[in-house]
C-alpha cells in the first residue's frame, strides 16, 4: 500500500491555502467540505480538525504544525507615555510644554458645559465666530501659558485611547455636580484615571443651584479615597458654575499649578510624534485627521506614518481653522494629505521620506491581515500569570471586579486583596455593582487586567468587545471559587479552564405539550444557530431560570441537528418545561482555553 503524503496544517487555514498545500483544486476541497456538512467558500477559514478530516478523505496524512519550543509568552504592555514618546531624548533637550487635560465624570454633571464655558470666555480663543470648525481639541491661554483640552469628554473615550496604546492626558479633571454628588459613573471615572496614573483635579460644578452642597460632595469623594486639600488631603478642588461662568479662572490656575508639580516636558527640536485624536473622510478635502503633537515639532511637508496610514502633510490648521506652518508639543492640529483615515487613539510619527513610510505601512497592513485571520489572542489570562511572574514580567494581577449587589462586592474585594505575596500582588482597578459593561472591558484592555464577575454576566456589547480585544472575563456564582482560582493563579497551580462560546439565541413564541415529551417551546432563532445536544440556558428578563442541555430539536415533523438564524423550530430541554412566551434560549458551548 503506497504511503500517504504528509501535509502539515496550522491551527487555522484558508480553504485556498489548504488546496495549495495538497496541490489539488480548491473546488475539490469545497466539494469534500460540503460532503462533510460544512458550507464554505474559497477564502473562508477553517480550523485544524475540519482541515484534517478533509485531508484524510482526499488521501493525505494530516499533521499539526509542530509548536515551537515552549517559552514564556511575551505580552505587549502598554508603555507609559514617557517611555513611549520621550525615551530617546536627552534631559538637557527637554523644555516645559502645555498640559493636556481631559474632563471626566458622570453624565449630565457638566463636563461639556465647562469646556464650552472655558472656550467661549477665554481671551486667547478670540470671538465665538473665530472658531470656524470643531477638531476635537483646542487650546486656551492663561497668563501667557497655554492649556490643551481634549474635547472628548467621558472615561470611555479616555480609556479607549489608552487601550490603543496612547495615553494622551496629562491631567484628569473630575467633574462632580454639587447637587447630585458622587454617582456610579463618577466612581468609574476615578478608577479609569487612577489606572492611567494621571493626577486628578476635582471641579465641583453647579454651585449656583440652591441644592448645591459642596461639603457633602467632598465627604463622598473622601469615601472613594480622594481627600481634597481643605480636608487635609492632597487633591486640588475648585468650586465652579458653568452656567454662571464663575470659578473658571480658578480652575485654569489650578491646572497650571498642578502642571508645575507634574514636570510636563518635551523636546521641541526633534521629529514630531504624537496621537491621532479623531479622523474622518471629507468629500472635498479627502482624509482629514486631528493630530496632537506629544513630542517634537510637526511642520508642513513632513511625512507622517500612523499604523498603516501615511502621507505628506499638505496643509495644517489650528483649532480656529487658521493655517499654520508648524505645531510644537501639545498643540492639536488638523492635517490634510494622508493616504487613508487613521484610527483615533493610534500614535503617529514623522519618518524620513514617503518611500520609507509606504514600505512600513505595507508591512503593518500585512501583519494586520494575518492577525485578523487567526483566533483572538488574550492580552492576559490567569493561566499566563505564573509564567510571567517567573520571568519577572508580572508584578501584580490587575482585576476589574463586578458583583450583583454591594453586600457581595465588599467581601469578594476584601478576600482578593488579602491574596498575593510581596512579589505578586492583587490590584483591583475598579469595583462596582451591575452587569459587566463595555466600559469595564475597555478598562481591562487598556490596563492589562482580568474582568471578574460575581453573580453577574457581561452584556452582549461587552462580550463582543472582550472577544475582539482578547480580554479574559471570568464569572462565578460562589465566592470560594473566585478566591480559589485567583489564589491558584498566584501560585501557578491553576487547572485548565474553559471559556463560554455563544452559538445563538432563540425566542420562545409558543408552548406546546407533546405526548411523552412534556412541554416543547416553539421558537424563532434570532441570531447564530441552535444545535441539538448543545448547552442551553433560559433567560427571563435579566434572570436565568434554567441551565442544561437541548434534548430535542425539530423543524416541523423532522428531527434536525441544527437550525440557523431566521428559521422557526421546536426546542425541548432536559428536565425543563416551564416555558413562558418571550423567554430567550441561549445556546452555547464550553471551549477549553489554550494555556
Amino acid at each position: 500500500m503506497p504511503k500517504k503524503k504528509v501535509v502539515e496544517i496550522p491551527d487555522f487555514i484558508v480553504v485556498r491555502e489548504l488546496a495549495n498545500l495538497m496541490e489539488v483544486s480548491p473546488i475539490d476541497v469545497i466539494k469534500e467540505l460540503m460532503n462533510a456538512g460544512v458550507l464554505t467558500n474559497i477564502n473562508q477559514q477553517i480550523d485544524y480538525d475540519t482541515a484534517a478530516i478533509i485531508a484524510e478523505e482526499m488521501g493525505f496524512e494530516p499533521r499539526p504544525i509542530a509548536p515551537p519550543e515552549e517559552e514564556v509568552p511575551v505580552v505587549e504592555e502598554v508603555r507609559p507615555v514617557k517611555e513611549q514618546f520621550y525615551a530617546e531624548d536627552r534631559p538637557e533637550d527637554m523644555r516645559a510644554r502645555s498640559p493636556v487635560v481631559t474632563m471626566l465624570g458622570h453624565v449630565d454633571h457638566g463636563k461639556t458645559s465647562i469646556l464650552d464655558a472655558i472656550r467661549h470666555t477665554n481671551v486667547w480663543a478670540g470671538e465665538v465666530g473665530g472658531i470656524t470648525q470643531h477638531i476635537g481639541a483646542y487650546q486656551v491661554e492663561v497668563d501667557g501659558r497655554k492649556i490643551t483640552f481634549i474635547d472628548t469628554p467621558g472615561h470611555e473615550a479616555f480609556t479607549a485611547m489608552r487601550a490603543r496604546g496612547a495615553q494622551v492626558t496629562d491631567i484628569a479633571v473630575l467633574v462632580v455636580a454639587a447637587d447630585d454628588g458622587v454617582m456610579p459613573q463618577t466612581r468609574e471615572a476615578i478608577s479609569h484615571a487612577r489606572a492611567a496614573g494621571v493626577p486628578i483635579l476635582v471641579a465641583i460644578n453647579k454651585m449656583d443651584l440652591a441644592s448645591a452642597n459642596a461639603e457633602r460632595v467632598k465627604q463622598q469623594l473622601s469615601d472613594e479615597g480622594l481627600v481634597v486639600e481643605d480636608w487635609g488631603g492632597d487633591v486640588m478642588c475648585v468650586e465652579v458654575s458653568a452656567t454662571q461662568k464663575t470659578g473658571l479662572q480658578d480652575l485654569l490656575d489650578s491646572i497650571l499649578v498642578l502642571t508645575e508639580f507634574s514636570n510636563i516636558t518635551a523636546n521641541p527640536y526633534r521629529e514630531a510624534m504624537g496621537t491621532v485624536i479623531e479622523s474622518r473622510l471629507d468629500r472635498r478635502r479627502g482624509s482629514v485627521a486631528t493630530l496632537l503633537v506629544r513630542n517634537g515639532t510637526l511642520h508642513q511637508g513632513d511625512v507622517v506614518l500612523s499604523d498603516d496610514v501615511y502621507g505628506r502633510v499638505r496643509a495644517m490648521f489650528d483649532f480656529r481653522g487658521q493655517e499654520v506652518e508648524e505645531a510644537p508639543p501639545s498643540m492639536p492640529v488638523e492635517v490634510l494629505g494622508l493616504s487613508g483615515v487613521p484610527v483615533a487613539g493610534d500614535t503617529f510619527r514623522v519618518v524620513e521620506d514617503e518611500r520609507t513610510a509606504r514600505e512600513l505601512a505595507e508591512v503593518r497592513a500585512r501583519e494586520k491581515e494575518q492577525r485578523a485571520g487567526g483566533p483572538p489572542r488574550s492580552l492576559l489570562s490567569l493561566e499566563d500569570l505564573f509564567r510571567q511572574m517567573r520571568a519577572g514580567e508580572a508584578k501584580e494581577l490587575r482585576i476589574v471586579l463586578k458583583a450583583d449587589v454591594q453586600g457581595s462586592l465588599e467581601p469578594v474585594a476584601n478576600s482578593l486583596q488579602r491574596l498575593g505575596t510581596d512579589d505578586l500582588k492583587v490590584s483591583i482597578l475598579h469595583q462596582g455593582t451591575g452587569h459587566i459593561s463595555e466600559s469595564d472591558v475597555m478598562l481591562a484592555a487598556a490596563s492589562q487586567a482580568i474582568v471578574i464577575g460575581f453573580n453577574v454576566e457581561p452584556d452582549g456589547a461587552a462580550r463582543n468587545l472582550a472577544e475582539a480585544e482578547g480580554v479574559d472575563i471570568r464569572t462565578y456564582g460562589l465566592i470560594y471559587r473566585v478566591i480559589e482560582d485567583v489564589d491558584k493563579a498566584l501560585k501557578g497551580l491553576l487547572e485548565p479552564v474553559y471559556r463560554e462560546v455563544i452559538l445563538g439565541h432563540a425566542e420562545v413564541r409558543a408552548i406546546f405539550r407533546i405526548s411523552g415529551r412534556g412541554h416543547v417551546a416553539g421558537c424563532y432563532v434570532t441570531d447564530g444557530q441552535v444545535v441539538r445536544n448543545g448547552l442551553a440556558r433560559v433567560k427571563r428578563g435579566r434572570n436565568v431560570v434554567y441551565e442544561g442541555r437541548v434534548a430535542s430539536l425539530r423543524r416541523f415533523t423532522e428531527d434536525v441537528t441544527e437550525v440557523r438564524s431566521g428559521y422557526e423550530c421546536g426546542i425541548g430541554l432536559e428536565g425543563f418545561g416551564d416555558f413562558e412566551e418571550g423567554d430567550v434560549i441561549e445556546i452555547y458551548r464550553m471551549e477549553q482555553m489554550s494555556r
